[in-house]
């Protein structure tokens, strides 16, 4: 059991989990906002991790082979700010105290890329949990491709009863049980408490259970959250591999030792208040009139209780210059799409035939797997239909730990989180896939993918009311702009084959997530986008036709470009002379200057904008828009697509209106 602060017979990890509760309170109620509760009822839990089981070294917190952490319950923020500062990462007793303040490496929920040793952007519950699965594949990929001497650690997290019961968590902790994934290690804090009240409103689960029936191994700790050394033992045990991930159900006390807040919904997400606080600091034996205490000696010896990690440090070091050949493989793997080889010869596809983008995606991402040699691709239960196969290469799982095809099942959430923590783990370029309309199931995970600028890659195929006969339910109509308006989030909607080739390798490199759109219907492969008048696909936007006297510019984008190049040949021998541009992707068009995007789409033109999607947001760059502001229908593709005016013959026309206008 931890004992006060005060107490003669309080060691310095008993001081530490004092001190942690005690600025899991000063830092909510210096911010006048935040989350104090959780934070004070897993103090121990943190300390037991960091000081004693944790491998991680912050003198160098990108260690390859340190072990990752993940706080998926990330409003408990303040308990991993607290243990990053007393491990002595980066981060100063000045940051604590701000707290959820502006420019503040403390901000509310965890941030990657922002606080050293946050691994991973958390807060919207569960997709913490589904990110480690992720970098649980990764870590046993780069394991038995580089062998264990040089990769070999664990994934931990943290969970709550919130985590649990969003839904993103069964179909994370489903994969990964039966991806026997050994190296998972999630701690369930079972504290019994929402902001609402007590977890009896809404829940009734068995989550041990449940856990057991994914295939995880489950250990019920009970009533263990202050016993630092059974923390300890429980936490070792479930770092041994078994070849099953390992939940420990731990049942906690919000709030405590607080005399009036312990086990209440206040704790959760409240600030104490000042009388509380002090009486709270009271009985941890805490100064009570001093706010974000954190002396030298406990911190010193926080520090210096991590020189079994730093030895292992030095050990691995020492192992990875012993062996050049594995190290040089880590290191291209860990460049990522940097690593890779640049392809000899421009891939091109013949002009005149007709091809499905998704299959040219396929075609291209095959041969891009002998380059880029941590690609792992996988599709949620679309494997072939999405063009995210990979026919020579074995299945992920616990037969073929090193496999490069990951099937996801009928998980498109999960998925999408476990593509941001392969991203974010490092060392493997992950490819993710399905129909563009279950975008929708993965919008909160590739929200935060954008937050957190993690290099995942989506291939979404079926991308308009081409898919026909399966309807509005399967057509979609508003997923570019939803998708479009992700800030960070590059999408990026080829319009043929050679065009597809054209960005193919940028998608793959690009620093962030991207979402490849593709086409179900076989498309023209067009003799225009091999030999483009200005700019490439490259820019985002491109010129395919630039006749002289041009008095209108057709502006498309996908399947929708041919129908451009045809109504501009239709138009031609009416007189009227058009110029026809192809806009892949607008995050890369509004990169390049303004003098070219000027000579791409000149003031002095109408613009007709044509895409098979809603029209909303178009107003940006177009006079008049030709889209689809209602769902599909049910009928054949073709049928479907002249129905709502996708013929060139219609465009030709709509360009006359709007010019006779």
């Amino acid at each position: 059991m931890t004992r006060a602060y005060d107490d003669a017979a309080a060691t310095w990890e008993d001081k530490a989990v004092a001190v942690v509760r005690g600025l899991a309170m000063d830092a909510p109620a210096a911010a006048k906002n935040g989350h104090s509760g959780t934070a004070m009822a897993l103090a121990p839990l943190g300390v037991a991790l960091f000081s004693r089981v944790l491998r991680h070294d912050p003198a160098d917190p990108k260690w390859p082979d340190r072990d990752r952490f993940i706080l998926s319950c990330g409003h408990a923020s303040i308990l991993l700010y607290s243990l990053l500062h007393l491990s002595g990462y980066e981060l100063s007793v000045d940051e604590l105290r701000r707290f959820r303040e502006l420019g503040s490496l403390t901000p509310g929920h965890p941030e990657n890329r922002l606080t050293p040793g946050v691994e991973v952007t958390t807060g919207p519950l569960g997709q913490g949990l589904g990110n480690a699965v992720g970098m649980a594949v990764a870590e046993r990929f780069l394991r038995h491709t580089v062998g264990p001497e040089l990769i070999d650690h664990r994934i931990w997290v943290f969970a709550s009863d919130g985590d649990l019961m969003e839904g993103v968590s069964h179909e994370a902790s489903s994969l990964a049980g039966h991806l026997g994934l050994g190296r998972l290690c999630v701690v369930y804090d079972d504290n019994h408490i929402t902001i609402d009240g007590p977890t009896s409103l809404a829940l009734s689960d068995d989550a041990p259970g449940r856990f057991r029936a994914y295939g995880w191994d489950v250990h019920e700790l009970g009533e263990m959250a202050n016993d630092l050394d059974g923390l300890t033992d429980a936490l070792r045990a479930a770092s041994e591999d078994t070849g099953r991930p390992t939940l420990l159900v731990l049942r906690s006390h919000i709030g405590y030792p607080s005399p009036n807040m312990t086990d209440t919904k206040t704790a959760h997400g409240t600030p104490f208040s000042a009388e509380e606080i002090a009486a709270t600091k009271q009985l941890l034996g805490l100064p009570v009139d001093e706010a974000f205490f954190v002396p030298d000696d406990v911190r010193q010896a926080f520090i210096a209780s991590l020189e079994p990690q730093r030895d292992a440090r030095a050990a691995w070091s020492t192992r990875r210059g012993s062996n050049p050949t594995g190290a040089a493989t880590l290191d291209r793997l860990l460049a990522g799409a940097a690593g890779a080889p640049p392809r000899a010869t421009p891939a091109t596809f013949d002009a005149g035939t007709s091809l499905a983008t998704r299959r040219a995606a396929n075609t291209l991402l095959i041969e891009a797997s002998d380059r880029y040699e941590g690609l792992i691709s996988g599709a949620a239960d679309l494997t072939e239909n999405t063009g995210a196969e990979l026919p020579d290469a074995e299945p992920q799982s616990r037969e073929h730990p090193a496999g490069r095809q990951l099937h996801y099942g009928i998980r498109e959430f999960a998925m999408a989180t476990s593509l941001t923590g392969m991203a974010l783990h490092g060392g493997v370029v992950p490819v993710g896939a399905t129909f563009f309309v279950f975008s929708d199931y993965m919008r909160s995970a590739l929200r935060l993918a954008a937050i957190s600028r993690a290099p995942m890659r989506l291939f979404f195929s079926h991308d308009s009311i081409g898919v026909g006969q399966d309807g509005p339910t399967h057509q979609p109509i508003d997923q570019l702009l939803s998708l479009r308006a992700i800030p960070g989030l590059d999408v990026v909607r080829p319009a043929d084959a050679n065009e597809c080739a054209a960005v193919f390798d940028a998608v793959l490199s690009v620093d962030g997530p991207v979402a490849l759109i593709l086409s179900r219907q076989d498309l023209p492969v067009l003799e225009a986008t091999t030999q483009p008048l200005l700019g490439t696909a490259l820019d985002g936007a491109y010129v395919l036709a630039e006749p002289d006297g041009a008095v209108a510019t057709l502006l498309a984008t996908g399947s929708e470009v041919h129908l451009c190049l045809e109504a501009a040949g239709q138009l031609a021998g009416e007189g009227v002379a058009v110029r026809v541009v192809s806009m892949p992707c607008w995050e890369w068009f509004d990169a390049t200057s303004f003098d070219y995007q000027a000579r791409v789409l000149p003031d002095e033109l109408p613009v007709i904008s044509v895409e098979a999607g809603v029209t909303l947001g178009w107003e940006r760059y177009a006079d008049e828009s030709i889209g689809i502001d209602e769902f599909g229908t049910s009928a054949p593709g073709d049928v479907a697509l002249e129905f709502f005016g996708f013929t060139a013959k219609a465009v030709a026309t709509t360009v006359l209106e709007v010019l006779g206008a």
